[in-house]
């Protein structure tokens, strides 16, 4: 009888040490360095700042000082769409939630979507940054791929799948019309010249949809950067219609007829040059390359330097624009030999 006691207690006890261990085992981790850190930098309104024009480097420890002066900024309104400042951040959430479980990394990132949604203009567009909204940081902007990132992740929250899932219906409904009304304004903003359909500034005017300039070297133009981004993301609608189409027919046709072939573009060392490199245009029959800004009606590639006058090659603005700003690229490359046709053929089956 007692040895059939002691056995019972001995069982019981293992019993519940091996399911704590095993249950110990099971539980995900709480919190995730990196993500404790993003919600340190999330600002009261809901978005992230940068770090002085570049992204937070969100992998470095933090010292109590630093953690201090961020707190202290927790009010600011110097949030920012820039180089995926605040879409980054919600990503990187809500995959630390699915792994974690922590609910504030979730309530976190529902909120920085929130902010993206509030931010939303009223014809669709989206700014640079938000709420601070003057000079070209209000322009509905495409540069830097800034509404394109804001509408691929608001895209995602309305599909609701994978980590995006655990995030509120009512916000997945609204981050779709969001995606319906972005497309509405990239439609409204392709540029009509002579009355045919071509491509996209690097941003737009919010009030008149004509393309606006920003920066001194970034002047009013038509982009054959950003303009391939807009096109992808336009060829992903599920089934588009006869205005999708158009629109991505007439940008990809302008974006075919303002190629240059026969060029590259080369970084070399220069050390007699302030930056000790540079970047030159040299011929290739094998290359094809296309500009970053088009002069409107010409279509020629254009170059500015911080002066903000107007050249027509690369050699003649100075050194630290050349070398420090994408004027080339071969961004158009894939579009129009692999996936524009793909797409073609999805669309016809």
């Amino acid at each position: 009888m007692k040895f059939s006691i002691v056995l019972l207690f001995l069982l019981t006890f293992m019993g519940c040490h091996v399911g704590r261990l095993t249950s110990a085992m099971a539980a995900p981790d709480s919190t995730d360095p990196v993500a404790e850190r993003m919600l340190l930098y999330q600002r009261s309104n809901g978005g992230w700042p940068q770090d002085d024009g570049d992204d937070v480097a969100y992998d470095e420890a933090l010292t109590e000082a630093q953690r201090a002066a961020v707190l202290a900024d927790k009010s600011q309104d110097d949030t920012t769409f820039d180089d995926e400042s605040t879409t980054r951040e919600i990503t990187y959430l809500l995959g630390a939630h699915q792994r974690t479980d922590n609910p504030a990394y979730l309530k976190a990132a529902s909120m920085g979507i929130d902010f993206i949604l509030s931010a939303q203009y009223a014809n669709g567009g989206f700014p640079q940054e938000y709420p601070d909204t003057s000079g070209y940081h209000g322009h509905i902007t495409y540069n830097d791929n800034v509404t394109i990132d804001l509408l691929t992740l608001l895209r995602k929250v309305s599909e609701g799948k994978a980590e995006y899932a655990a995030l509120p219906a009512t916000q997945r409904e609204a981050a779709g019309r969001a995606v319906e009304n972005g497309i509405n304004s990239i439609l409204a903003t392709q540029y009509v010249h002579a009355g045919k359909l071509t491509a996209w500034g690097a941003q737009h005017d919010r009030n008149t949809l004509a393309p606006a300039p920003a920066r001194a070297f970034e002047p009013v133009s038509l982009s054959g950067k950003e303009s391939v981004e807009i096109v992808r993301f336009l060829m992903e609608v599920p089934q588009p219609g006869e205005d999708i189409r158009e629109a991505v027919r007439a940008a990809v046709e302008w974006l075919d007829a303002v190629r240059i072939d026969g060029y590259r573009q080369d970084r070399i060392e220069a050390p007699d040059q302030p930056t000790g490199r540079d970047r030159i245009i040299v011929a290739d029959s094998s290359s094809t390359i296309w500009g970053r800004f088009y002069e409107i009606g010409t279509w020629r590639p254009i170059f500015i330097g911080r002066d903000g006058i107007i050249k027509y090659e690369l050699k003649d603005i100075e050194n630290e624009r050349r070398t420090g700003y994408g004027f080339y690229g071969h961004w158009a490359k894939d579009l129009i030999k692999k996936e524009y046709p793909s797409w073609e053929e999805r669309i016809a089956g």
